[in-house]
Order: structure tokens, then C-alpha cells, then sequence
């Protein structure tokens, strides 16, 4: 039995009583990676001398304390798109290749702060764009249950890393489902938090309005402990909410007795594969047992939701990506012959081809004769679609539906089809406009073995609600329990 088949409280205990030491978790990590990685190929970067000598630090400090924070030690990977001071942060692409910062993000400073342990920087979908992992300016990722298949993205590193026990639990970034997303294919747990719930600073920014940084774990409990580390306000993100934390792990009860649960038709309607909706409604029923009651609801505006986050997104990943220019970090083109020749020698070899499709659809949105047609526009669907969900939740508590349509697919399938990626992120993407927080959690295998996903929206700002039916329901199945096989 790996030591990472244990819970946080589980490990906080044992670290505690001195059975286990800080360099036995962190070179569990290691040895499972080194078995594993060449498979998965989860992480761009490892920090194997440094994470050891802090192990070593931090076993020092055992028994020196009557308390430890309930990270402790713990190992964690750290998405490549989240800055960490000297090591190395490259957003998956070949423009940042050569970059090391010289801060760290304000999640890494709390990460630090609560004394974990970063083993690595995680693979991702270049600049997160993108919806599969394929995207990445240096290698793909495969999904731990099948390495054929996509693990999802655009945090798919992080996703994959953690189904595979490499580490406890990482760090992703979801900009329209890039943690929930990739947490279903790969059968774990992700949170996209409220939007301002936890500081962008250090987030290299793909769309300002919709990035927001969350945790990806194997438990809702343990998601609940790693968000109460990240969370709060910071003077750095002026985008950051003042809000209270609320402390999450008093609302892991089991008990969703009277709790009123909204399930969209759209959700469960064309586009969404049988197995999918077949999932939602099996724990619907598991739900209903235990109390809650559904009814099905509409969210009208769902139905733009794509057109308005491509539009958007895209609009302001080309303002985002202007600083990337190859004059003050980064790769920097040799064969330039002007300063203009610069900019366009080093974002044209510096970028992918997703990164700079997106940066031409927005450019052409924000551009004059075409704003009021697109962005503007886009802007007005976005507030009727953030309507829609404030509507639903004056009368429900969470709303409930399938996290993708369908469970993941073969790597390879869809890259030459745009469109087709596109929409696999139907379901995600409305949570992003809206701001509101979202979860992912396992709820069931496929025909092919692959896992499927349980979508529960909350309230802004009402992540303990969307705790409290995350982990009721995962208490009452076993779909937490299933591991890959590698």
C-alpha cells in the first residue's frame, strides 16, 4: 500500500507520531515517478534537490511543536502556469522555455507557509488553452487509466499526476473547466473556486475575468484542506474578493437532508452521451436517499455559452500575450533583422497553433468595426447567462449535472478538429461566465473503463455547500476508491 493511498489526516497523524518522516513521503513521491513518468508524462519540471533538503529541514522540526499545520509536509505538484521563485515556469511552451521567475505566486507563498513540499511543475495545455493536454509546446500527457487516452486539460498534468499517486494532491488553473474537466477523466476530485476566492497573483493569465487558481486531490476532504490553505483575500490581486473563509471541513456533515438540488435540462440534453447522463441520474437517485430533494430546471442562455467564452477568452488572451514580445524574458528569436522582425520571429516560433489561433480570433473581436459586433456582445450574453444561475439559485441550493459528455477520449482523435474540442468544454464553461463555484467528483466508470464526473455548482462564494454534497455523495459510493492500473 502506497503511503498516498492514506488521507491528509491520515498522514498528519502519522507524521505526528514520528511512524512516518516527511523524507519517506517525499521520496515515495520520486520512487513513483520514476516508476511511472515515462507512462504519464505528468511533469515538465522536477525539484528532486531541493524537495529533499526540505524534507530534511522540515523532519528537524518534529516534536519541536505541540501543533503542524495539516499540510505539513505533504508533497505537491504545482501547475506550470503558477509562478514559483527559480524554478523554472514555462506555461508549456517553448516562449517561456528558458524562463525562472524571481517571485512566487501568492498560492505557492501560503503552500509554503502551511510547509509543503513542491515536487515538481506539472504539464499542461499551452498558455491552459486547450482541452485534452495535446496542446503542450513539449509533450503530451497520458490519462492513467489508459495511456492512450487524453487525461483532459487544460490541467491535465495535474489531474493525471495525482490519479497516478505521484503526488497527494497539485495545484491546477481552470479558465473554462481546465481543473473539473481533467478531474473527471482522470476519476479525482477538482474544485473550481468562486471567482476571488483565491489570489491570481503569480497566475501567468490566459482570460483575467475567468482564470482561477484550485486544488485537485483524490478526496473532498482532502480538497477541502488545501482550499482553506489557499484561500483569502490578497493585496497583490485586486481581483481578489474580501471575503471570509469560511472553515470547510466543519462542513463535511454527510447530511444533505432537505437540500434542494436543480438539474438543468440542457445539462442532460443533445450532446451529452448516454453513459454521462445515465451517471447523473444514478446519483441523483444515491442523493435522494439520503434526503435532497431535484427538479429540473432551465438555464436558457447554457446554449451561448460556448460562442461567448471563446469570444471573450480569446479577446483577452490577445491582450494577456502581448507582453511575450521575446525583449524582456523569455526565448528571443536570433534571425530577427528590425525590432518589428523581433516580435514576429519570436511569437511565431514561440507559439503553438492553438495559442495563436486564439490570439487572432481575439484580436479580430477587439478590433474596430468588430468590438460592438463581438466583444460587446459577448459581454451582454455573459451577464444573462450569470442571471440565469442567480434565477435558479433563489430557489435551489446546488445545481447538478455531468462534468463532460462523455468520458475521455483517444489522443489523437479530435486535435485536427477544433470545433469538436471546442465543445467539449459545453458543460464547464457556464460555471466560468457566471463565477461560481463548481466541483468535480468521481461518479462512476464508463464502457471503457474510464471514469465519469459529477458536476455540483454552488452559490458564489458557497464552496462549503458544494463540499457538503461532494462529499455526502462520495461517502455513500465507492467511485473515490477505484485506481488506475498503471
Amino acid at each position: 500500500m502506497s503511503l498516498f493511498d492514506y488521507s491528509i489526516s491520515e498522514l498528519h497523524k502519522k507524521l505526528h507520531s514520528k511512524e512516518i518522516s516527511v523524507t519517506d513521503l517525499v521520496a515515495e513521491s520520486y520512487k513513483r515517478i520514476a516508476q511511472v513518468e515515462d507512462k504519464v508524462q505528468a511533469f515538465l519540471t522536477l525539484d528532486e534537490e531541493n524537495a529533499r533538503a526540505k524534507a530534511k529541514e522540515l523532519d528537524g522540526k518534529v516534536g519541536k511543536a505541540d501543533e503542524y499545520g495539516l499540510l505539513f509536509g505533504l508533497p505537491i505538484g504545482v501547475k506550470d502556469n503558477i509562478v514559483t521563485k527559480g524554478l523554472r515556469t514555462t506555461c508549456a511552451s517553448k516562449i517561456l522555455a528558458n524562463f525562472d521567475p524571481i517571485y512566487d505566486a501568492t498560492v505557492v507563498q501560503k503552500l509554503q507557509a502551511a510547509e509543503t513540499v513542491t515536487i515538481g511543475k506539472l504539464n499542461m495545455d499551452e498558455f491552459a488553452m486547450g482541452s485534452s493536454n495535446e496542446n503542450s509546446g513539449f509533450k503530451p500527457t497520458k490519462n492513467p487509466w489508459n495511456i492512450e487516452y487524453v487525461p483532459g486539460g487544460s490541467s491535465g498534468g495535474s489531474a493525471a499526476s495525482v490519479a497516478a499517486g505521484e503526488v497527494l494532491f497539485s495545484l491546477g488553473s481552470d479558465t473554462g473547466g481546465s481543473i473539473r474537466q481533467p478531474a473527471a477523466y482522470c476519476g479525482v476530485v477538482g474544485l473550481k473556486p468562486t471567482y476571488g476566492r483565491v489570489s491570481r497573483f503569480g497566475l501567468v493569465a490566459f482570460a483575467s475575468s475567468l482564470d482561477q487558481i484550485g486544488p485537485i486531490t483524490r478526496t473532498v476532504a482532502d480538497n477541502a484542506y488545501l482550499l482553506q490553505a489557499i484561500a483569502g483575500v490578497d493585496k497583490m490581486d485586486g481581483t481578489s474578493a474580501p471575503v471570509d473563509v469560511p472553515d470547510y471541513l466543519s462542513a463535511l456533515t454527510g447530511d444533505v437532508k432537505g437540500l434542494r438540488i436543480a438539474v438543468p435540462k440542457e445539462y442532460l440534453g443533445e450532446g451529452v452521451g448516454e453513459e454521462a447522463r445515465q451517471s447523473v441520474l444514478a446519483a441523483l437517485k444515491v442523493l435522494e436517499g439520503m434526503g435532497a430533494t431535484w427538479e429540473e430546471v432551465s438555464l436558457p442562455h447554457s446554449k451561448y455559452a460556448l460562442a461567448t467564452y471563446y469570444l471573450l477568452s480569446s479577446s483577452e488572451a490577445s491582450a494577456n500575450l502581448a507582453r511575450f514580445d521575446g525583449v524582456r524574458y523569455g526565448v528571443r528569436s536570433d534571425n530577427a533583422s528590425s525590432l518589428i522582425d523581433l516580435y514576429k520571429q519570436t511569437r511565431s516560433e514561440g507559439f503553438g497553433d492553438e495559442v495563436k489561433r486564439r490570439i487572432m480570433l481575439g484580436t479580430f473581436a477587439l478590433s474596430s468595426g468588430y468590438y460592438d459586433a463581438y466583444y460587446k456582445k459577448a459581454q451582454q450574453v455573459r451577464t444573462l447567462i450569470k442571471n440565469d444561475f442567480e434565477k435558479v439559485f433563489e430557489k435551489y441550493d446546488v445545481i447538478i449535472g455531468p462534468t463532460a459528455p462523455s468520458t475521455a477520449f483517444k489522443i489523437g482523435e479530435k486535435i485536427d478538429d477544433p470545433l469538436t474540442m471546442y465543445a467539449n468544454d459545453i458543460l464547464t464553461i457556464p460555471v466560468n461566465l457566471a463565477g461560481v463555484p463548481g466541483i468535480s467528483v468521481p461518479c462512476g466508470l464508463g464502457a471503457n473503463g474510464l471514469p465519469l464526473g459529477l458536476q455540483i455548482i454552488g452559490k458564489h462564494f458557497d464552496e462549503s455547500t458544494v463540499y457538503r454534497v461532494a462529499h455526502a455523495f462520495e461517502q455513500a459510493t465507492n467511485y473515490h476508491k477505484q485506481k488506475p492500473v498503471l
